[in-house]
């Protein structure tokens, strides 16, 4: 077994991405269908919603319990599909301790009604996990026509029926390529575009693979690399070509799409051995014809893509978390709005940098605890002329964010943190926005949360009447 040498920041992995690399699928305007949403860029397009909580906070439609696991929901149509591992139990009926030598349990697939919370079919199969900090898978499931994938920290990947959530196929990626899963398992989330299934088995040539989607039957493999990592491949139109963007712990690559050729490379970290086990998280993120890259160790940097390659537009010279140069980003990629990025820091501050150059504007630990704390996250999420900031707290905040300043305009507790790491509770699970609702979860439960306007004006009417 690989042990876990440094936090158990990846086992999120995360990141925000704000354009491109739309699923070529009719997604419900109100869907949530995979990582990030329905355009795989992490904005809630909906409307209707309230501009400031009601009082006593936003209402609860429905908490349901949940097994353990990072991974995040996903919403289509009148369903929630979320990933759980549902421990093995002890003589006494407890979960067994975990260990260095892992945990026994069964990696579960739910699909639950979107109305209230309750189960319509389970999809599971035993997965003894051996990969550091094991609780639970870590991706969001990927709800395109009709099918539901699923990739578990292990390397199980199944095509489920959507409906009933019986088994298309499936396929272990570490036996398949004989790969060992990642040190804190696999967790890039998979991506379909058209006829093809994207996913980082790792192994020797097969970093990244296409499978077809409707088979499992491998079409293409590229790119080897000593670990595959976390952040998820992503396909981005820059230089006039739709590009597959995969980051690898060494290098960022830009790939076609439909054969894997390799269209340009650049090493990241740049001139220095990627401190292992690697961290790279977060979310490639696009900038115009730029890409943006930041990891916990070894900083930000701006690349600008052309026909010639990958060019370094701008990145921080600090390869000390300690002592960050820019934002040493850990799991929440950062959101770019025309001249200004924004982006959450290794020590939990969130800063204002400028696009084109990295100079920063502003920083504030406002959003997370207050003051600065080691891992601290916050997952930024626009929508309308403001974002949804949800902390690693549980606590879900509006707020709006300029060059100038971070102004919160309301704040509500919707989960309470239990996971413990790096010295406190936790919640890492990135959320769903869909229905004017925010669907969230722990290891204990998950909730949906109306944000809807309409609902809070029929509920004040009640009142008042």
């Amino acid at each position: 077994m690989r042990s876990g040498r440094l936090l158990p920041i990846c086992c999120l992995l995360a990141g925000l991405v704000l354009s491109g690399a739309a699923l070529n699928h009719r997604a419900l305007a109100a869907d949530w269908p995979q990582w990030l949403g329905a355009a795989r860029d992490g904005v809630w397009r909906e409307t209707g919603l309230v501009d400031k909580f009601p009082a006593g906070g936003p209402k609860v439609l429905w908490r349901v319990p949940i097994g353990v696991g990072y991974a995040g929901p996903a919403v289509a149509g009148d369903r929630v599909y979320v990933m759980d591992l549902a421990r093995e139990l002890d003589e006494n009926g407890q979960p067994r301790r975990a260990t260095r030598q892992g945990i026994q349990g069964k990696e579960r697939v739910l699909c639950l009604d979107v109305a209230d919370g309750h189960t319509l079919w389970t999809y599971d199969y035993n997965c003894p996990y051996t990969i550091s900090y094991p609780n639970g898978p870590r991706t969001t499931p990927l709800i395109e026509a009709g099918r539901v994938y699923a990739l578990g920290a292990m390397g199980d990947l199944a095509c489920l029926d959507a409906a009933d959530g019986k088994a298309q196929w499936s396929l272990n990626l570490p036996k398949a390529y004989r790969a060992e899963p990642p040190v804190w398992g696999h967790a890039a989330h998979p991506l379909v575009d058209g006829d093809l299934l994207y996913v980082l088995p790792g192994g020797a040539g097969s970093a990244i693979v296409a499978l077809d989607k409707k088979t499992g039957a491998e079409v293409w493999k590229a790119l080897s690399t000593e670990e595959v990592g976390y952040s998820p491949p992503m396909i981005y139109e820059l230089d006039g070509k739709r590009q597959l963007i995969v980051w690898l712990s060494d290098a960022l690559y830009g790939l076609d799409p439909a054969t894997g050729k390799e269209l340009w490379k650049h090493a990241y970290p740049e001139g220095v051995p990627p401190q292992r086990p690697s961290v790279n998280i977060i979310t490639v993120r696009q900038a115009g014809q730029m890409l943006f890259v930041s990891s916990f160790y070894h900083g930000p940097t701006m690349l600008r893509i052309d026909g010639e390659g990958a060019h370094v537009v701008w990145k921080g010279k600090s390869n000390n978390p300690a002592k960050p140069d820019g934002v040493h980003c850990m799991m929440a990629s950062p959101v770019f709005v025309g001249e200004t990025g924004y982006a959450v820091g290794n020590q939990g501050e969130l800063r204002a940098f400028k696009t084109d150059t990295g100079e920063p504007l502003w920083q504030t630990y406002a959003p997370i605890v207050g003051k600065r704390a080691d891992g601290a996250n916050a997952f930024l999420v626009p929508q309308g002329d403001r974002y949804v900031v949800c902390n690693d707290q549980g606590e879900l905040i509006l707020a709006q964010l300029s060059a100038a300043e971070y102004k919160e305009l309301d704040r509500a507790k919707i989960l309470d943190p239990v996971t413990f790491a790096r010295g406190r509770d936790v919640v890492w699970s990135h959320p769903a926005f869909a229905l004017r609702s925010v669907f969230a979860r722990n290891d204990k439960e998950m909730v949906r949360v109306s944000l809807a306007a309409e609902e809070v004006a029929k509920d004040s009417a009640k009142q008042s009447g």
